[in-house]
């Protein structure tokens, strides 16, 4: 059951690249949530305030209760611009969690995770939960950057790749969802012959989601099977 709105404590800033920023946060009263949900924040700008934004949680329940967003800077956005303003000390309103991109159930399925940007958050999020719990669940994951230094999570990720036999990651750079999606599916062909029986995650924009869950339903995946979240 979601939380109502409750203030939150901004306990530190970190930028992760160039324009992605990373909030600490600590609720005033805990929150119970799954890796991959959201909370929405309630923001003191616009016409008519406040203007509500939903961001992702980055790293799974932590014993203080703390939470991790991460959210990349829009040109003219009044509410990444808002949040790129806060310091340590400072209090934001939200509630939550919600949303239903969750982990499927432990199964004998690979995970192939596939993401474009801050899309990637929430799937990072997951992939902590799953080491955390020792689970030896393949993945696989497409993550999609729009610029190399705007690859998130990069060196974990090789890191990962590298000591976790079971994680597999494969980055792209495309700076339009138009090119994201060209060469996702450029690279998707063998993966898909050799893991026919895989869980596809998708999270990004809608011209990134859509067009991939598309290529993937006519690869012979059914519509339902597809966990999608899409923002923007």
């Amino acid at each position: 059951m979601a939380e109502p709105i409750q203030p939150a404590t901004v306990l530190s800033t970190t930028d992760l690249t160039p324009n992605v920023r990373q909030l600490v946060l600590l609720p005033q009263h805990k929150l119970d949530f799954s890796p991959g949900q959201w909370v929405s924040l309630k923001l003191p700008v616009g016409p008519h305030p406040p203007l509500t934004r939903a961001y992702s949680m980055a790293e799974p329940a932590s014993p203080a209760g703390t939470l991790t967003l991460v959210f990349d800077r829009v040109p003219q956005g009044l509410g990444s611009n808002y949040l790129y303003q806060l310091r340590v000390g400072d209090i934001v309103s939200l509630s939550g969690p919600y949303g239903k991109f969750l982990l499927p159930p432990r199964s004998d399925r690979a995970l192939l995770s596939i993401a474009r940007y801050t899309g990637l958050v929430p799937i990072h999020c997951m992939l902590k939960a799953l080491k955390a719990a020792d689970d030896p669940t393949p993945v696989f994951l497409i993550a999609v950057g729009p610029a190399e230094d705007e690859l998130l999570y990069h060196v974990e990720l090789l890191t990962l790749a590298i000591t976790c036999s079971s994680f597999h990651y494969f980055p792209l750079v495309a700076p339009t969802e138009e090119t994201a999606v060209a060469q996702v599916i450029d690279v998707l062909p063998p993966w898909l012959r050799s893991h026919h029986n895989a869980q596809p995650l998708l999270c990004g924009t809608k011209p990134f989601v859509q067009p991939l869950r598309q290529y993937l339903m006519e690869a012979g995946y059914e519509r339902k099977e597809i966990r999608v979240e899409v923002y923007g």
